[in-house]
């Protein structure tokens, strides 16, 4: 655990805090809410006040069931609502930001006008929209499930059994299946939540996808380009995809023969063209991203485009790809 003394940090901040409020980024995902219980059930064995910030109503199959099985269990809240539930006093409220750093991936800023004091835990690289002025613990390693689990560990806490199944699936999506990001403390990490109850037929059902959806993912990979270690996938400009697809996909084309960076193109609203990329990390997909202001990390990355066309962004694509791709 490279992160001992930033843990100690955070412990202090939560134990100086009456109320504490956990929030994810946009487009939540298994890692990002099971950091979330993680982090809630480690916040309220603490004896503080705690509650999850959630803006958004629509959620991917694997959230969705997790949150229709914790209803009523969890304070969960909206950022609109944030200011019935704060401390008089600002010092005593801390916000914790979990599975991202970046103020424009967030579920909503408006947290960060209220509460002064904040900590951010994520496994994702720093850029330009990082934030600053926190506790920010950052670590190369698998998923923001494994670093609230270290964080635990750290503490000597143990999760309940369905908490660690999430934990679990976040870890198996972050890291594709252990195919990325992976190393024997991840392994250990998988073994550990198993053991303590974590169900790995539960995580199954988790990640069963739907099969008209799946289908629809299936036609992205008929329009395919393949140059130098590169695959580019198109979308048609009449299916409106879901971000998450969109990442899938990407996930997907990483295990084809020679593809060490992945990018998928499709449209995710009626004015908007998203691109989400992967790479088995030999190449850092976060240059090409931010490039075309979008962010990531080495492995993970991520641009939207309003206003455009699927070949105009494909087009910018390539240019910023240059020599890579064409």
């Amino acid at each position: 655990m490279k992160n001992k003394k930033e843990y100690k940090k955070l412990v202090k901040l939560i134990k100086k805090s009456k109320i504490v409020f956990i929030m994810n980024h946009k487009n939540l995902d298994l890692d990002a809410i099971g950091s979330s219980l993680g982090m809630y059930s480690i916040v309220e064995k603490m004896k503080k006040e705690v509650y999850i910030i959630i803006d958004e109503e629509d959620h991917e199959a694997g959230v969705n069931k997790v949150l229709h099985e914790i209803e009523g269990t969890y304070h969960i809240i909206k950022s609109e609502d944030l200011p019935i539930y704060l401390n008089k006093k600002n010092k005593k409220n801390l916000l914790i930001i979990l599975d991202t750093n970046k103020k424009g991936l967030l579920q909503s800023d408006k947290p960060l006008e209220y509460i002064d004091k904040i900590a951010v835990l994520d496994h994702h690289e720093l850029g330009e929209d990082s934030l600053t002025d926190c506790l920010m613990i950052n670590e190369e390693i698998s998923s923001t499930s494994e670093m609230v689990l270290n964080f635990a560990t750290s503490l000597n806490m143990i999760f309940s059994p369905s908490i660690n199944t999430v934990l679990l699936a976040g870890i198996i999506l972050d890291t594709n299946n252990f195919s990325l990001k992976t190393n024997s403390d991840t392994y250990y990490s998988a073994y550990t939540l198993s053991s303590y109850g974590g169900s790995t037929k539960k995580v199954q059902y988790l990640l069963k996808q739907d099969i008209e959806t799946y289908s629809e993912r299936q036609k992205l990979l008929s329009n395919i380009i393949f140059k130098k270690g590169i695959a580019i996938a198109k979308g048609t400009p009449n299916v409106i995809y879901r971000r998450e697809d969109l990442a899938k996909v990407a996930d997907t084309l990483l295990f084809f023969n020679d593809v060490e960076i992945s990018f998928v193109i499709g449209k995710i609203s009626k004015d908007e063209i998203g691109i989400s990329a992967r790479s088995i990390g030999n190449k850092d997909i976060s240059k090409v991203m931010t490039s075309i202001n979008g962010g990531g990390d080495t492995y993970n990355g991520a641009a939207v485009f309003k206003g455009k066309k699927i070949s105009e962004v494909y087009d910018i694509l390539l240019e910023t790809l240059k020599g890579d791709a064409k």
